[in-house]
């Protein structure tokens, strides 16, 4: 971490002809995580960030703008980042054992989901919209009941940067991306 905070708003520029994030947009959002993570534990909720908070974010693609990879990357480790804190707290407040059943009550659940048979493992769209392809959906399952059930390493990255082909009648994209969610807090949680 540098010494304003978890992050520097240091970023190259795409060319001129290829469009990157806003980089209005990404300072704004960088200064707030800044401020937010150096406020204390008794700071007012509403104006803390979490690490969920900062997988959602979104920035409008500008030409010229920043580097996406490279925002990316900072924001993913400004996510670690708050993640280790969200979990030092919790496990101050709530104690260790507390906090180690509840991640295992959460990794419980996103298993019931992953084991289901292949192709039924999340609600799929009408047959005349597009979802995620439930092939590499469901591959990617498999290889997250691997990582929860045997321990095989898997990467939160691989989780976070996945990415599904559309398909007519596929799994419904936003069940898919709310387990994934799940999954990453998982993951960063027992880091």
């Amino acid at each position: 971490m540098g010494e304003n905070g978890p992050v520097s708003t240091i970023f190259p520029t795409s060319k001129r002809s290829k469009r990157g994030y806003d980089p209005a947009e990404v300072d704004e959002f960088l200064d707030r995580a800044r401020a937010a993570y150096a406020q204390d534990a008794e700071a007012d909720a509403d104006t803390l960030l979490s690490a969920g908070d900062i997988r959602q974010v979104a920035f409008r693609l500008v030409r010229g703008g920043y580097s996406t990879e490279h925002v990316d990357a900072a924001l993913e480790r400004l996510e670690d980042a708050f993640s280790l804190r969200e979990r030092e707290r919790s496990v101050e407040e709530r104690g260790a054992k507390e906090w180690l059943r509840d991640a295992r009550g959460t990794a419980q659940v996103i298993l019931n989901r992953l084991t289901r048979p292949e192709g039924q493992r999340f609600n799929r769209v009408s047959f005349l919209a597009r979802g995620y392809s439930r092939k590499d959906v469901d591959a990617l399952a498999d290889r997250l009941v691997a990582y929860f059930h045997d321990g095989t390493p898997l990467s939160v990255d691989r989780v976070r940067t996945a990415v599904f082909r559309n398909e007519w009648a596929g799994y419904r994209e936003s069940q898919v991306d709310a387990l994934l969610d799940s999954v990453v807090d998982v993951m960063l949680a027992v880091r």
